[in-house]
């Protein structure tokens, strides 16, 4: 074996190792997870964006609640019988306020108890769906967020005042501006 084999075969462990390690980590999470369902007599739903560590080409890939993300737990709570409890893990910024309203209407429509449970944070549609549950369990250090709606870059409410407050000349269609934005 020449010193190129090693090379390659360095270079195919060194791609695959993150694999292996996902894999593993899944592995670890789905017996976790069996062991608290068992435990608390429930269903464990898991809604966990971070930011992770093997993204694409290096760079980190940050996640956030999207509509796959609401499918998916939607489905996760319709196959779950009512009389079983649900328990949610939320750990994530937040996302599209379709998909978190997606969610949090269906926790608040179960007939079973819903527990939401936040390890670490539940920003913006993270809240929301936190905020629908019968209860939230934190660990001394969590936080939720303010539920913030954007649209595009833009804060939602201030859209809305701008909206509500600006001048406009309908007759050259023009809004006017002062230094500190519409007036």
């Amino acid at each position: 074996m020449g010193v190129m084999d090693l090379f390659w075969i360095f270079l195919t462990l060194s791609a695959l190792e993150p694999v292996i390690r996902r894999r593993m980590l899944d592995s670890t999470r789905m017996r976790m997870l069996a062991k608290i369902e068992s435990e608390r007599n429930s269903r464990v739903i898991l809604l966990v964006h971070r930011q992770e560590t093997m993204g694409f080409l290096g760079f980190p890939v940050v996640r956030f609640i999207d509509i796959n993300d609401s499918q998916e737990v939607l489905r996760a709570i319709h196959m779950t019988d009512e009389d079983v409890p649900l328990d949610l893990v939320l750990h994530t910024p937040g996302g599209l306020v379709l998909a978190a309203v997606q969610i949090a209407r269906a926790v608040r429509q179960r007939k079973g108890k819903v527990r939401v449970i936040v390890p670490h944070y539940a920003m913006s549609g993270g809240t929301l769906i936190a905020l629908a549950a019968d209860e939230i369990i934190m660990s001394r250090h969590a936080v939720l967020g303010p539920v913030d709606p954007q649209l595009g870059e833009y804060p939602a409410a201030s859209l809305l005042k701008v909206v509500r407050e600006k001048k406009t000349d309908f007759r050259s269609g023009r809004c006017h501006f002062n230094q500190s934005g519409y007036r």
